[in-house]
């Protein structure tokens, strides 16, 4: 079994990050590589060094594209991912019958239903972006 591992995807390029002190040195990289874009995927460590990410997107001005609206939240650019709130919901339901006595193993697998759109303007702003309005309007929130 493979281990997955955290990546930033730079432009068209992946990055893999161990560590928490090799996310600048992939910034770094990315902007050696002329990278105009940067994806994060989700991991933990990402989770937890979300305020780095940001920081250095914002620095670097480069468009982020993150899975999980915390990052929006805290000045990232955009995300578009499952609904962290349905996950958690649907996940305690399972909890609910694993403890009346189903086996985890008769359980169906189940992949997210609801997923949302969260953009931050004053990031866009910031880097200069014009978000379209078609997309506004889909949005599930905006920051401004």
């Amino acid at each position: 079994m493979r281990r997955i591992r955290p990546m930033l995807l730079l432009g068209e390029k992946r990055r893999e990050v161990r560590r928490a002190d090799e996310i600048e040195r992939a910034f770094a990289l990315a902007l050696k590589e002329r990278v105009d874009t940067v994806m994060p995927v989700s991991s933990a460590l990402f989770d937890a060094e979300k305020q780095r990410l940001v920081r250095l997107a914002a620095k670097h001005h480069l468009p982020t594209m993150y899975e999980h609206r915390a990052f929006p939240q805290v000045g990232g650019l955009m995300s578009y991912g499952p609904d962290i709130h349905e996950v958690f919901r649907r996940v305690a339901g399972y909890v609910d019958k694993i403890f009346k006595g189903t086996r985890p193993g008769d359980l169906p697998v189940e992949q997210p239903t609801k997923f949302e759109l969260v953009i931050n303007m004053k990031t866009a702003k910031a880097l200069g972006l014009t978000i379209p309005q078609t997309i506004l309007l889909r949005a599930d929130q905006v920051i401004e």
